[in-house]
């Protein structure tokens, strides 16, 4: 059993002529085999949250308490909450020009588990996991992200989770820009992780139609950088058919 707990978290965020608060204290606890949707209003705090978990330097915690299975999170650099099980599925995945997707794949496993897979098993491995999320062959020797389709980065995302295979993946808003189809083939691909290795999942969204795909155990409506609401998959019924309005009303009091 993997949990990530998070404890009265507070952040802020670099600008260019301010840090601004953008987390107030949040309290959530992730286990292994668990989906928690995070949902919310734009400037709500979201995608924040995950890059704090990640480690990104842009972002200041000033306060509370990140662990993984009682391990300080905070005081790991972001190659070190890789290695201890933490995954970041970006919402704009970034271009590696010159790095083809399947070493950068390998370099990454390597990395994460101490020493280079075995090549025949880590080539089959790949190629199925390509297959599962329809990608072509040919793809694992382009440059990672270069000219990508916004399908073909999310699917890559997928694709190094499930080789990956993390204690906990945090989804930064995964189900932007795709198409239906693209939708269930990367819900599929969560869905397939989860199931093969009791993954914990944090997927933030704005909307509820990846959520028909990939269903929650809870969910969570962030406002104003707080938790203002949990419960379980109903919210999200709730949130689709009432929007945000009476909880930015509530915060706005």
């Amino acid at each position: 059993m993997t949990t990530l707990e998070i404890r009265d978290l507070h952040v802020t965020v670099e600008t260019d002529t301010e840090e601004k608060v953008i987390l107030r204290g949040v309290d959530l606890t992730i286990n292994s085999g668990e989906t928690h949707a995070i949902m919310g209003p734009n400037g709500s705090g979201k995608s924040t949250l995950a890059y704090a978990v990640a480690g990104h330097p842009k972002y200041t915690v000033t306060s509370g308490t990140i662990t993984l299975d009682g391990e300080d999170v905070l005081a790991m650099g972001v190659d070190e909450r890789a290695q201890a099980g933490l995954f970041l599925a970006m919402q704009y995945p970034v271009e590696v020009p010159g790095v083809t997707v399947s070493n950068f794949l390998r370099t990454a496993k390597t990395s994460i588990d101490g020493e280079a897979p075995k090549l025949r098993t880590w080539v089959k491995d790949m190629k199925g996991a390509m297959e599962a999320l329809r990608m072509d062959a040919s793809f694992a020797e382009r440059n990672v992200n270069e000219g990508f389709s916004g399908g073909e980065k999310k699917r890559h995302e997928i694709l190094q989770m499930e080789l990956l295979q993390p204690k906990i993946a945090v989804l930064d808003e995964t189900d932007s820009g795709l198409d239906v189809d693209a939708l269930k083939v990367v819900a599929e691909g969560v869905n397939r992780v989860k199931e093969n290795t009791g993954l914990g999942v944090m997927l933030i969204t704005h909307y509820t139609r990846i959520l028909r795909y990939i269903n929650p155990d809870h969910v969570h409506v962030f406002v104003n950088g707080r938790v203002a609401e949990s419960g379980g998959p109903e919210l999200a019924d709730r949130l689709e058919n009432e929007g945000y309005d009476r909880y930015l009303q509530a915060a706005a009091v």
